[in-house]
């Protein structure tokens, strides 16, 4: 086995990649009119590093980047990055008062915030913030004091001062020597008494994009559609910061990524890469493939040797037009993928892969090249790390799946407790994911201990959360929700009592639950509303802690 090189800062890579495709097309809004050459990316980094610096931003200060997606939020996290700060990424969708709680939980000095976010969070409520930029074109929207209010003044001259000739080539040196300094706080999630922020460092990250480059290296003239939010830790290093490190196109979708949407983009931007959810690729492929699969003659020689070929070829021209006709990977993973659309996949040997990963990871866990993969695997554990099963017979007997090495957190922000949950004395991460390993180090998924949602769009939806929120509505006993067909339904076992209130005594227990749903949804951000309230007629059934038994309910 060939020796691993050391772990390379991805700025290492940025530093040669920048100045050799300086005006080679770098960051684009899909559908929108930003755009930067990788020459005007790098000026537009100095420029905005000396903005934070005038404002008096220095090294490791937190600072909350809260936006759709789009070229701007990627510019914001590397300037951060160049002024040695530690980026803290909070969804957008989320609502004003949980964004708020991240940004007070998170320390945040200073936000750079789109014009919705903008319009639901109040300063008031977040008194350590001296700054906020907007993510349309940084103008200040919010300075505490007279030294940020001139920052962009004070930040143009530093500018200038710095370039007197204009910034160029030989100006490009983002610092390499920080990768064990904590890098990015991510809040997936927003609405629980003690959020979760995973702390990744400059290596988690670094790692991650090497790893990424070692195995598919990429290159100007490669395109590639940013739809996954870059709140996440899968859209933000996958497909953008090592993306930007060969050298690619990398086009930001800030349309929710519908099927409709998705496939025009990547008509339009030929991407070599996507990486999308199973339920958005699931939907593609019912509408693309299986209406044609179902036809009598075609399901014939579907399933007649030699003539099979026709009718394989012609599905795997058919989708591969579909993703724009260079596609030559595509990336799946978050959660099962359906046995059929797999089969047909491995078939027509369409470059199709399943993949493993989570927050905690930067966040690869497992990969492999889509020729060698096994049927119902998500790869093998990625390099400069292990992976191991919880179990006395790992290729037989289920266990939790447990990941060490260059890509794990460094822990949860001011949350020590949860911390010490997930990696034990011996660095070992507890996914809470369970699997086998084969002799070959290929990774089924056998089960998920977890009761994370992954959303069409790539959020993800942690259910806790938003039955804390169904058990505060009136009626409900308790509650359990659950994933049906891409929609969200809550499980609710009802307290009638209630009906006797004076309050509720003209109302049935359905009319309080339908009162109950908008309530609910006024509260929630879009990609977890819940589309319907299910009564059950008895208790959830429950551990001996007490806890419920959720895997017993979909």
């Amino acid at each position: 086995m060939a020796t691993l090189e050391p772990t390379r800062h991805f700025f290492d890579y940025y530093n040669k990649t920048i100045p050799k495709y300086w005006d080679e097309p770098a960051l684009t809004d899909y559908d929108g009119e930003t755009n930067y050459t990788y020459g005007e990316m790098a000026a537009a980094m100095a420029r905005l590093k000396c903005v934070l610096e005038a404002a008096g931003l220095k090294k490791g200060d937190k600072v909350v980047i809260c936006s759709k997606n789009c070229a701007n939020w990627a510019l914001a996290l590397l300037s951060i990055a160049a002024n040695r700060g530690v980026i803290v990424s909070v969804m957008d969708a989320f609502v004003g008062q949980d964004i708020e709680k991240l940004i007070n939980h998170s320390d945040a000095k200073a936000i750079f915030a789109g014009d919705s976010v903008w319009a639901k969070i109040s300063m008031d409520n977040t008194p350590n913030v001296n700054i906020a930029f907007s993510t349309e074109d940084f103008h200040i929207l919010y300075a505490k004091t007279e030294l940020e209010a001139k920052a962009q003044e004070k930040g143009e001259q530093l500018f200038v001062q710095r370039y007197p000739n204009g910034y160029g080539k030989t100006d490009v040196n983002f610092p390499t020597d920080n990768l064990d300094e904590l890098m990015i706080i991510n809040y997936t999630s927003g609405t629980t008494s003690a959020p979760k922020g995973v702390m990744l460092s400059y290596r988690n990250i670094s790692a991650n994009v090497q790893f990424s480059q070692e195995t598919i290296p990429n290159h100007a003239g490669w395109t590639e559609v940013c739809m996954l939010p870059l709140a996440h830790m899968f859209g933000m290093t996958i497909e953008f910061l090592y993306q930007v490190a060969g050298g690619c196109h990398v086009y930001f979708l800030s349309k929710t990524p519908s099927p409709t949407v998705l496939l025009k983009a990547y008509a339009e931007t030929k991407p070599y890469m996507i990486l999308t959810v199973p339920l958005v690729l699931e939907k593609i492929f019912k509408a693309k493939i299986f209406p044609a699969l179902n036809k009598p003659l075609v399901k014939l020689l579907w399933n007649t040797p030699l003539l099979c070929r026709i009718v394989e070829k012609k599905i795997y021209n058919q989708l591969m037009q579909a993703f724009g006709g260079n596609l030559i990977w595509l990336i799946t993973g978050g959660a099962a993928i359906n046995q059929e659309v797999e089969k047909v996949f491995r078939r027509i040997k369409f470059p199709f892969v399943v993949g493993y990963g989570m927050t905690e990871a930067g966040p690869l866990i497992c990969y492999e090249h889509w020729y060698d993969e096994v049927q119902g695997c998500c790869g093998k554990c990625v390099t400069r790390n292990e992976l191991r099963i919880d179990s006395a017979d790992p290729q037989n007997v289920v266990g939790e799946i447990l990941f060490r090495g260059e890509h794990v957190m460094m822990g949860y922000y001011k949350n020590d407790e949860a911390t010490a949950q997930a990696i034990d004395k011996d660095g070992w991460l507890h996914t809470g994911d369970l699997g086998t390993i084969d002799d070959k180090g290929n990774l089924f998924i056998r089960g998920r201990s977890k009761a994370m949602i992954l959303s069409s769009s790539g959020q993800n939806i942690y259910p806790e959360e938003i039955e804390d929120k169904v058990n505060n509505q009136p009626g409900v006993s308790e509650s359990v929700v659950v994933s049906r067909q891409g929609h969200l339904v809550a499980l609710v076992y009802p307290d009638k009592a209630i009906l006797k209130q004076p309050a509720y005594s003209k109302l049935t227990i359905d009319q309080l639950m339908d009162n109950n749903l908008v309530e609910l949804n006024r509260q929630l951000p879009p990609y977890s509303q819940i589309a319907k309230i299910e009564l059950v007629a008895e208790e959830f059934e429950k551990t001996p802690k007490r806890s419920i038994k959720r895997f017993m309910y979909k």
